[in-house]
Order: C-alpha cells, then structure tokens, then sequence
C-alpha cells in the first residue's frame, strides 16, 4: 500500500450563492455538487465546465441541508420554513414538498436503501418519512430543546441525532426508542455522524470540541479541542481513517482517527466554514462558508487504495447482527490540545490551483407545479416523476446537460412569485396551505397534550401503588 504522498489542494470553487453556504453532498456518480444557503436556494453544480448549474427556487426560507439519494437521481433539502422538498436535478426542477415539522427543518438525509428520509427540526423532533410513497412514518421525540442533526447508521437500522439540549442520542428504527444518550458535550450539538464501519459515532459541537465515541460499549473514545471556535460541520472520510471538521474560526481542519492526531489545517474560506462532505469515494471533499463560495478539494494525502476497507464495511453492515470495532481503537477521552503548529498548513487563499475557469453559467428553475405544460400537453407532474425508476429517468435523460441539444422542448418554469395566477386561484392556494399548516400544528399540539396525560396517568398509578404499599402493613 501507498503511503502519504500530497497535501490536499484546492482545485475548484463555485459562485452563484447569494448568503452564506449551509450545506453540500456529492452526487454518487462525481458529477455533479448540491448546495444550500441562507439565499433559500439549492445549488446543483456540474463538474463539466460547459455544463450550467441549476438554481432551484421553491424554498421560502433558507435552506439548511442538502443531500442526494444514493442512485444520484433525487435530492432532498430542508428548510426554515418548515418543509422538506423531493428535487430531481434537471432542468425541470421536478420537486416534491413534505410538511410534518411544526419549525424550522436542520437536517435531512437518505436511508442508504434511498427508500427513506430522516429529518431533525426544531420542534424537538426526529421524523422518518418514506421516499417513494411520500409518507411521514413516526416521530422520535425525547429531546428537550431544537435538534439540528440525524443521520442513519450505514446498515440503516440505527438513527444518531444531535441537540441543543447538549445531549447525542441513538435511536432503534425498528422499536423507535432511544437507546442510549451521551451527555458528555459542554455545548449545543451542531453536528453528528456515523463511522462508515457503524460502531462508532462523531459529534461536533458548540464548544469547539470534536467527540468520538464507541456506540458498543457506549465509551468515549477520543476528544479533539483542535479549533479555536464553534464546530460547524463533520465528515468520515469512506476509509474510516480520517474525520474532517469546519468551524467557525474559518478553517478546515482533518483529524488522523487511527493516531488521535490534527492531520492537516486548511485555510479556504474568507470567514466562518459551515460546511464540509466527502464524496463517496473519498478523492475530494467540498467545502462551503459565510463567503457564498463553495470549494471543492482533492484530497491527495490518502492515496491507499482502501477498497477493501469498504468491502469489509459492506459485509458487515449486511452479514453481522450488530455493529462492532473496527478501525478507531479505544484510547484515553482525556480532551487533545492540539498547538496549531503540530499538523501541516495549507492555505488555499494565496495559493490556488485550477481556478483560472470561469465561473459556470447558471440555469433558474422554479417549482414544479407551477411549470409551463409542454408543448404536446403531455408534461407530468413532479409527483409522478419522483415515482419513476431510476431506468425511466436515466431513459428520459433527465439529468444531462440542459444546454445539450437533445433537450429541445424542455418546458421552461417560472416561479410562482412572477406568473400572474388567477387572483382567486392564488388566494385558494394560499387558504390551503395556511389551513395545512394550521391542521399540522393542532396535530402535535395533541401529540404533546397526549404525551402530558400519559405522563400524569402514569405519576397516578405509581402514587397509588407507593400508598397501596404503604397501607397494606398497617393492616
């Protein structure tokens, strides 16, 4: 096997945001990059330099997690205002809205079957929602304050989330209880994440701190205290070797698991990095700030050819019951101060490589309800386009190049804000959707009364119990 050969470089970077960049995610065939921002808008850039890129305009508020299905052919976003949208990265801008969340919506992701989403809101909820029949399923509900992340476990069985009530919970899919609660975070919980092997977890927190633990024997396992400000963002790299975090203190920082080490500092972003992923392969890594720019990375300091690392997670996820140890060995928790000269420095804002490229042309694109019809009549709406195979979709070529001349009669979509709409079809619209929104949080106010009267049942029943015991021997 190959050892260290190059220090990550900076090979390109995107404009088109309007505010900060919130979240990022690779396409699985490494062709193209989605974002979310403040603006509200989501971002689909294309690798290919003659390729444009997409701005998906539906959102009303920002957008604060962006994240592809694992067949590449969906992307899902969630928002402040409320929602979860379905959006097949074309030109067509088909898409989907799912509303459960009674707030804000941090966090959204795909099962790694694709057959599901997960979501953390802060109405103090995680929901599971289904893909293909576009359900909400259950909630899991024991966090007592805005939970800004959950993401499946690899065999997709268990659900890690992370809370502003400082606390890192597991959760079962199957029986929907939590299974074990770390309390060991000083501050809000920004961030969490699953070891690709699935016996670890990784939490990134308000406090500055970086936290590992073993989800087996429910240990704490290592402590980074490598950045100066709050931990934005997290991700494992595919061979499990190395965590990447990206802070507030506007840098980039990779973490060596195996020798509990700061690997590498990157220095990219003129001003807090709120964002950082891997792509699935784990060659580059993307990168998003407070200046509106996404940067994408190669990360060259991992030439080892770990396919059979992958493999072995594969096999385990599918063949073991239960996740076990596998690459990250138990070591002391006591917290890492880590000088900033002890890792390699790379700093991207003085000495760029491969930006001389002009920034790419970029393609606005509305809901999909609102989409001109096609000329034949025939357009489908974006419900049934979501239910499409993926065969019907690559057939269909949704997701090529928009500009390529195979795609001659594509509709062209307006949004809403600039079609003049009946004004009594608009003010119908709008009493649907307000009554919608009304319905959903009467729903789980009900929930929340329920959960109180089960509670004082149940204080009943013990009170009754403690004197039923307490008379019984006086008698």
């Amino acid at each position: 096997m190959a050892t260290v050969l190059e220090d990550p470089t900076l090979e390109r970077h995107f404009k088109g945001h309007r505010d900060t960049v919130t979240s990022v995610d690779f396409n699985p065939n490494m062709k193209q990059l989605a974002s979310g921002a403040m603006d509200s808008n989501l971002m689909v850039w294309n690798f290919k330099p003659q390729m444009r890129a997409y701005r998906f305009v539906g959102h009303k508020d920002s957008i604060l997690s962006v994240n592809f299905s694992p067949s590449g052919h969906l992307v899902a976003s969630a928002s402040r205002d409320k929602t979860i949208r379905l959006w097949i990265p074309s030109v067509k801008g088909e898409s989907t809205v799912f509303k459960a969340h009674t707030a804000t919506v941090r966090s959204v992701e795909f099962s790694p079957d694709g057959q599901h989403l997960v979501s953390a809101s802060d109405d103090k909820t995680v929901k599971v929602w289904t893909v293909h029949r576009q359900r909400f399923q259950f909630s899991l509900s024991q966090h007592q304050n805005w939970v800004r992340c959950a993401k499946w476990s690899p065999d997709g069985r268990l659900i890690v989330s992370g809370s502003d009530d400082k606390t890192v919970k597991i959760w079962d899919r199957t029986s929907k209880e939590c299974v074990h609660t770390f309390f060991e975070h000083g501050g809000f919980v920004n961030h969490v994440a699953f070891h690709p092997s699935g016996t670890c977890i990784a939490a990134a927190g308000t406090d500055s701190t970086v936290k590992v633990w073993d989800i087996r024997m429910n240990k704490l396992l290592q402590h980074y205290q490598a950045h100066t400000s709050a931990v934005n963002s997290l991700s494992f790299h595919p061979s499990g070797n190395y965590l990447i975090t990206a802070s507030n203190d506007s840098t980039l920082k990779i973490l060596d698991l195996l020798e509990g080490r700061l690997f590498y500092t990157l220095h990219g972003h003129q001003g807090p990095a709120t964002a950082v992923a891997f792509s699935r392969s784990g060659e580059y890594f993307a990168s998003g700030g407070s200046d509106e720019q996404v940067m994408v990375w190669k990360t060259n300091f991992d030439q080892i050819d770990y396919n059979e690392v992958l493999q072995s997670h594969k096999l385990r996820t599918v063949e073991e019951p239960r996740p076990h140890i596998h690459d990250i060995h138990p070591r002391s928790p006591q917290p890492r101060q880590i000088l900033p000269s002890s890792a390699p420095r790379v700093d991207a804002r003085t000495e760029p490589r491969n930006m001389s490229a002009p920034p790419p042309s970029v393609t606005n694109v509305g809901p999909a309800m609102f989409a001109q019809p096609m000329v034949n009549g025939s357009a489908k709406s974006g419900l049934h386009q979501l239910e499409m195979s993926s065969a019907d979709i690559d057939r269909r070529g949704l997701l090529d190049d928009p500009t390529s001349p195979q795609q001659p009669s594509a509709p062209v979509t307006i949004p809403l804000e600039e079609r003049n709409l009946p004004v009594q079809l608009s003010k119908t619209l709008e009493q649907i959707v307000s009554q919608l929104d009304v319905i959903t949080q009467t729903v789980s106010i009900l929930e929340q009364r329920m959960t109180m009267t089960e509670n004082k049942l149940r204080e009943c029943l013990d009170n009754q119990q403690k004197i039923t015991l307490q008379v019984r021997p006086n008698e």
